[in-house]
């Protein structure tokens, strides 16, 4: 997968906002103020950090050489994934869907419902 596909997934999804909180290069995805993937664009091999349910992140780093624990982030709930590596495009969808759920379930129900009014617009 490459990067402008990775961006264009994320960018899919319902309600996804992006910015660059913390310099100019490392751009946010979040759902109703809420991370759930983010790259350095500058960064070569290209990389991203997807949030992960545990026992599947350990799962995931077994599986793939290229899925790591979470750069810059808590090792146990969030992963970096080189796209250049071992890892099936279909199963890298599956990982920004994943991550983009597991906020989405964090949120309180207040703010499900106000994503659900804006998915279905």
């Amino acid at each position: 997968m490459i990067l402008d596909e990775f961006l264009r997934l994320c960018r899919a999804q319902p309600g996804a906002t992006e910015d660059y909180p913390f310099d100019m290069d490392t751009l946010v995805f979040r759902v109703m103020g809420k991370i759930f993937a983010l790259t350095n664009e500058a960064s070569l091999p290209e990389r991203v950090t997807l949030k992960c349910e545990p026992d599947l992140a350990l799962a995931l780093r077994d599986q793939f050489a290229g899925v790591v624990p979470g750069y810059h982030t808590n090792k146990r709930h969030w992963n970096t994934v080189y796209l250049d590596a071992d890892i099936p495009t279909d199963e890298i969808e599956s990982m920004i869907d994943h991550s983009y759920e597991r906020v989405v379930q964090g949120l309180r129900r207040s703010e499900r419902e106000a994503l659900a009014e804006l998915a279905e617009r």
